[in-house]
């Protein structure tokens, strides 16, 4: 979405099926859904050039993405041939049954996706530490990069990880406009997982 656009509301986030979960899973489809969700509608080579691929594999991927529903047709942007694309909905949900289904082929895309989410966060952690410098103290004292360990059952992993949800989201009817002063776009990365103690 744009950013000075308002998110869409929460059941325009999709539950992923096995057959979406196949569409998406493919990391270039997942760079340039990333990209209309982060920077707002383009076209095919403006996503190349943004991404440093061919015009020809951005077209194609994005003909795939929307033929399983993740993008759409923006015909108020289009002019002549020129085709723009967006989000079709405001993020994607996945169930964790995918993990242990009987398919290995939705087994092995749910392992890609979370690759993939796994490594575009780190890039981005990357980013925000290497350019840390560039922000004033007041975003620098607003930033955080914690780690906390806690002794849970599932139960109440889950509870927690509900709540840190909740407020999360309770932060979407405060958004700010593009053009307000002293305004950035704030990623959030929540990862909760058990270790091994031995």
């Amino acid at each position: 979405m744009a950013q000075n656009e308002k998110p869409l509301p929460d059941d325009e986030v999709r539950e992923l099926d096995p057959r979406s979960l196949r569409g998406l899973a493919h990391p270039l489809r997942m760079r340039l859904l990333g990209a209309l969700s982060e920077y707002g509608p383009a076209t095919a080579s403006q996503l190349a050039e943004r991404l440093g691929e061919s015009s020809g594999a951005t077209s194609y991927h994005l003909r795939q993405l929307a033929a399983h529903g993740f993008v759409m047709d923006d015909p108020e942007r289009g002019k002549g041939r020129e085709r723009w694309w967006k989000p079709a909905q405001r993020g994607t949900r996945v169930g964790s049954d995918f993990h242990t289904h009987p398919d290995p082929t939705v087994r092995g895309a749910m392992s890609t996706l979370l690759h993939e989410w796994a490594t575009v966060h780190g890039q981005e952690l990357s980013t925000w530490i290497g350019s840390i410098h560039t922000w004033s103290a007041e975003w620098r004292d607003a930033a955080d990069m914690s780690n906390f360990k806690l002794r849970l059952t599932p139960e109440l992993a889950g509870e927690m990880r509900d709540r840190l949800h909740e407020v999360i989201e309770s932060y979407r009817e405060k958004e700010v406009d593009q053009d307000t002063e002293n305004s950035a776009r704030v990623r959030i990365h929540l990862h909760a997982f058990p270790r091994d103690e031995h």
